[in-house]
């Protein structure tokens, strides 16, 4: 879709790349959804004179920020049962409420409410797991928002699919449905070794390599996931997946919170990306990632929120401000992930991890334009000393003012230019009002 050439400029521009530059008095020029220069503001009238000045003096223009791990949907499920551990949260609770409630049209507008917290708070892409994929692909769609869209595969049966033969058959079909989509890939989206077999892993390593598409996959969450697969298959979960031919850089692998000093090794040498979710593994008391070490490695940490039942919110500036935190109180390094590489875990790497490193994930000349201006003129980013490290430790998702998507605005001064918010909300309550009842 040909859109009108724009020339966006801000008072700050991060472009990520390389880490740690902050610009000032530069345009970005946006034609036909890339970015096709970036010239310094008193050349906008000379070279672009028929672009749309988008002025922002009060702003920071950076790379849309990439949730690597959620599971949207689910965020209709927010606050249902808190304050719980891991196994408890899901058996007596997520489960049964997805066994009765969770069809198209829950996932619908579970990821439209997601959809919609997500670019009001810079997200301009996301990385989904979920069941009714086919669904989530439509609202990402209308939305005009960037997505990986995971084929799920779990040996337990769902209102999606009954058997793992069936969760492939019908999730080949979906992704055969999304070739050639300008917004929308797909991965595959195993639940976790401990609820997918040997053999689907197996079909699935195959199926992977020759879709070129990643493997997105809960892994190493907790001690009891390691006991478990011990018990059931007399090695442990890397040790499972590493003899099943699974580590490599398509693996995408969430939590990671039970690594020892030879596994972050192996993770580093096979190439296997981490997807690192603070806040559900501190929430869920199930671990910390050493972020810190897998860094220090050379491992790809990227960052996701993880569902909105077990965080509660989708809002990756709080992610990025817990990454970093932790990392130094985990190590003992107030030097371990620096505010800049905390950003890059939030954008580029999320972008490397989906394989979209080449399109998104940082201000580039040739790449595609999806951006968020965040607006540091607020008491609480004031003074503004360094701007990397406002948006890190100091900056709320609030003061995010507009987003881009491909060249597209999809948020325009705080307000949502593709979603109807008042509908997004209306269907929310709704579906609480529905949660509540009784059997």
């Amino acid at each position: 879709m040909s859109q009108a050439l724009q020339a966006v400029m801000p008072r700050w521009l991060v472009p990520v790349h390389p880490e740690g530059c902050v610009l000032e008095g530069q345009a970005v020029i946006i034609a036909d959804g890339r970015i096709e220069a970036i010239v310094p503001v008193a050349q906008v009238e000379e070279r672009f004179d028929q672009a749309e000045r988008v002025e922002l003096p009060d702003h920071v223009l950076i790379p849309g920020l990439v949730n690597a791990h959620t599971h949207n949907a689910m965020t209709l499920m927010r606050g249902l049962a808190d304050d719980l551990p891991l196994m408890t949260w899901l058996e007596k609770h997520i489960w049964p409420t997805e066994q009765r409630w969770v069809g198209p049209d829950f996932v619908r507008a579970g990821t439209e409410l997601a959809i919609a917290e997500m670019l009001a708070g810079g997200t301009t892409c996301f990385n989904d797991n979920y069941f009714f994929p086919d669904v989530t692909a439509g609202v990402a769609r209308r939305a005009g928002m960037r997505a990986v869209v995971g084929l799920p595969v779990i040996a337990v049966p769902t209102a999606w699919a009954q058997t793992e033969r069936e969760y492939f058959s019908r999730g080949l079909a979906v992704h055969q449905d999304l070739v050639g989509e300008e917004l929308l890939t797909t991965a595959f989206a195993p639940h976790a070794p401990y609820t997918v077999s040997d053999e689907a892993f197996e079909r699935m390593r195959d199926l992977a390599e020759e879709m070129d598409v990643p493997i997105h996959l809960h892994l190493l969450e907790t001690a009891g996931e390691i006991e478990g697969s011990l018990e059931a298959h007399g090695k442990t979960p890397l040790d499972r997946l590493d003899a099943l031919g699974l580590l490599g850089p398509r693996l995408l692998a969430v939590h990671m919170t039970q690594l020892g000093v030879d596994d972050i090794r192996r993770v580093a040498r096979t190439g296997v990306h981490v997807l690192h979710c603070p806040a559900s593994n501190l929430k869920l008391a199930s671990g910390i990632c050493p972020v810190a070490d897998l860094d220090a490695a050379g491992v790809n940490v990227a960052i996701g929120t993880d569902g909105a039942a077990s965080n509660n919110t989708l809002d990756m500036f709080a992610e990025m401000r817990l990454t970093a935190l932790l990392a130094k109180g985990a190590s003992g390094n107030p030097e371990a992930v620096p505010a800049a590489r905390a950003l890059s875990m939030a954008t580029v790497n999320g972008a490397r991890a989906l394989g979209l490193d080449e399109r998104i994930g940082t201000i580039e000349v040739g790449k595609s334009a999806d951006l968020a201006a965040v607006a540091l003129n607020q008491p609480g980013t004031l003074p503004v000393h360094n701007v990397i490290s406002h948006l890190v430790y100091a900056t709320g998702r609030n003061q995010v003012s507009d987003v881009w998507v491909n060249g597209r605005r999809v948020l325009h001064e705080r307000e949502l230019e593709t979603l109807d918010e008042s509908e997004v909300q209306r269907a929310a309550h709704q579906w609480a009002a529905r949660l509540s009842e009784k059997e």
